[in-house]
């Protein structure tokens, strides 16, 4: 994942200036030509999803009143871990985009939405809107990149802590909601401020986050549960509940993962970046610093339509059921400009965003130089890296380098 400006070839460097500002107008015609479409088929379509999604979260929520007995358990925990999808990816996350403000409907507004997520709308919209999709991939201005808990660069220095980020990712997947919520507060960062010295925005934003925290985890853990302890189910409904929420949790962290992070997506350095970042430049980063999931038209609104993650950094503002629709365009711009659409299955994706988790745990290169015959050497290698100074890990990761450099033009 090394910085596309450090890579021995740029993926871009056959582009003349006047290319990338033709690729910028070539795609605000794609996305004029949806805004000069967008109507009623497109405003019927959400209020649908709505319609549906609600149903289903009431309906699941009954079917718990009676979760006492295995099957109701099931098909009320299926039921709401759909809801709760639904609610965050093709709902929540589109309408606080402003993908539907366009239809001036006060309840399916980026000013009014609240989402069933630990996070606040408030909280969410700066860090997600403003930050990540402004800065799409730039080490160190990008938090979605890693979410400030991982090694995402090979340039990052290598750091025996790094060891453990697939432990703490796969923590971070099953407790996602509250990862993002602390992601969106920069917890991290404020918490390493004296506490006479924080912000009052910060105090602010926590106090509300803290609140709406209470307030899902009363509805999810409490209330529920209650209502079904007449019938013995307090127990199997707060399971349930439990459950629906970890499966939604490690469903949008993988979509998301799928997005940004498998082999072939490219960073970039934050000095690469120019102040007067032109539109078709802002567009040649969204384009590569984005990958499509390939799948059904069920999996699609499942993902929120983050299955086309390329088609979204491009046009964020588009009604999300267009995706679709004006992907193969987008596509035919990229073989016109020689440039890789990065698409590919789900499993695959998903397998491809951990490989470089782990890869990236461990020293630069050795993971590549590693095999069956060399394995014992290698792992004392790696322990002497992880309990002694940094003296020793620049020796060890020069002979790694070294070796790889090897490997390559052995190939």
């Amino acid at each position: 994942m090394t910085a596309i400006t450090k890579k021995p070839v740029n993926p871009t460097a056959h582009l003349t200036p006047e290319d990338i500002e033709q690729i910028g107008i070539e795609l605000d015609a794609i996305r004029q030509e949806v805004l000069d479409d967008r109507g009623e088929r497109d405003a019927a379509y959400i209020r649908k999803v709505v319609a549906i999604q609600r149903r289903l979260e009431l309906g699941s929520r009954a079917v718990l009143l009676g979760s006492a007995l295995p099957p109701l358990w099931v098909l009320g925990t299926v039921g709401l871990s759909v809801a709760k999808i639904l609610e965050n990816m093709e709902i929540g996350h589109n309408v606080m985009h402003g993908q539907w403000d366009w239809m001036r409907d006060p309840k399916i507004h980026s000013t009014t939405w609240e989402w069933d997520n630990a996070s606040t709308a408030d909280g969410w919209k700066h860090a997600h809107n403003e930050v990540h999709h402004t800065y799409t991939n730039i080490v160190g201005k990008d938090n979605d990149l890693g979410y400030g808990i991982m090694r995402v660069d090979e340039d990052q220095r290598w750091h025996p802590m790094f060891l453990a980020q697939p432990v703490w990712n796969f923590i971070n997947a099953c407790f996602f909601e509250y990862g993002i919520a602390a992601y969106d507060l920069e917890l991290g960062r404020n918490l390493r401020i004296p506490k006479e010295k924080r912000s009052a925005e910060f105090k602010a934003q926590l106090s509300k986050t803290l609140k709406k925290i209470r307030k899902q985890a009363t509805k999810d853990y409490v209330v529920n549960p209650a209502l079904a302890a007449p019938l013995g189910g307090f127990v199997p409904a707060l399971a349930a509940n439990f459950t629906a929420n970890l499966v939604r949790n490690l469903w949008s962290h993988s979509v998301i993962m799928c997005g940004h992070f498998p082999e072939g997506v490219e960073t970039f350095e934050k000095k690469s970046i120019p102040d007067d970042e032109t539109r078709g430049q802002w567009y040649l980063r969204q384009m590569l610093g984005s990958a499509n999931i390939s799948g059904s038209k069920a999996m699609h609104v499942m993902t929120g339509n983050l299955s086309h993650q390329i088609e979204h950094h491009l046009f964020p503002d588009l009604p999300s059921n267009r995706y679709a629709e004006v992907a193969p365009k987008v596509e035919a711009l990229f073989e016109k400009y020689d440039l890789n659409y990065h698409s590919a299955p789900l499993p695959q994706q998903v397998a491809s965003a951990w490989h470089k988790v782990v890869r990236l745990s461990l020293p630069n290169g050795w993971l590549a130089t590693t095999n069956r015959s060399n394995l014992v050497e290698q792992t004392k290698l790696l322990w002497a890296m992880s309990t002694k100074g940094p003296k020793v890990r620049r020796a060890a990761s020069a002979r790694l380098q070294q070796q790889e450099r090897r490997l390559a033009e052995a190939a």
